[in-house]
């Protein structure tokens, strides 16, 4: 609960790790969940693991979100998961979106990553499903 016993807004994390540098994708969905109510921090292009983890402490976020284009979202996703761990984010729903092909997801559900949104999914889809899984 926040102040003034309203429950606080959902914090979100988008993240483009790795040198991807397209990130129009991940702008949109920002938009999309900032419509939807929710607060979200967006790091901005070509974030390492290590600072995709230290921004999830100091935003103290309950989402991070991930957009991979590249194809290295298996590595990157692995790398972050990591980081977070490390940081003590363990408790943070994580989402990853972008080019992934359906035989990846059970190697990225192994690593933590509850949603993943391959490139078409529908915006009303991610709004929901991070409203399903954030307590």
């Amino acid at each position: 609960m926040s102040e003034g016993g309203r429950p606080r807004s959902i914090r979100v994390l988008i993240a483009k790790p790795g040198l991807d540098g397209h990130d129009v994708g991940a702008k949109v969905v920002a938009h999309a969940l900032r419509e939807a109510g929710m607060e979200v921090i967006y790091t901005g292009l070509r974030r390492t693991p290590e600072e995709i983890a230290r921004a999830a402490v100091q935003e103290a976020v309950d989402v991070v979100g991930l957009s991979v284009l590249s194809g290295a979202h298996l590595p990157l996703c692995e790398a972050v998961s990591r980081a977070l761990a490390r940081e003590g984010v363990g408790d943070a729903l994580l989402l990853v979106g972008g080019v992934i092909p359906e035989r990846d997801r059970p190697g990225l559900a192994s690593l933590g990553f509850k949603g993943v949104f391959p490139f078409g999914s529908r915006l009303d889809e991610v709004v929901t499903f991070i409203r399903e899984h954030v307590r």
